[in-house]
């Protein structure tokens, strides 16, 4: 069994690096997580936006003239 030549000065700064790029690409991943969530959000938001105006123009077409903002009370 050969011995281990490092010292453990350096076996801990060899562990310390490692630390650190583990710390470095959880900082990574976190990032990547947030704006994946930042997307998901608005694509939503487009989708609902899109439904809205859906049912907007369908409301609009029943009842043969456009809505106005004091006519949703009403509705």
């Amino acid at each position: 069994m050969a011995k281990s030549t490092k010292t453990y000065e350096e076996r801990i700064r060899a562990l310390e690096k490692k630390e650190q790029e583990s710390i470095e690409a959880t900082k990574k991943l976190i990032a990547q997580r947030k704006e994946l969530e930042k997307r998901k959000k608005a694509e939503e938001s487009k989708k609902r936006t899109h439904r809205l105006c859906q049912i907007g123009g369908a409301v609009e077409s029943v009842l043969g003239c456009p809505i106005e903002e004091e006519d949703l009370p009403k509705l």
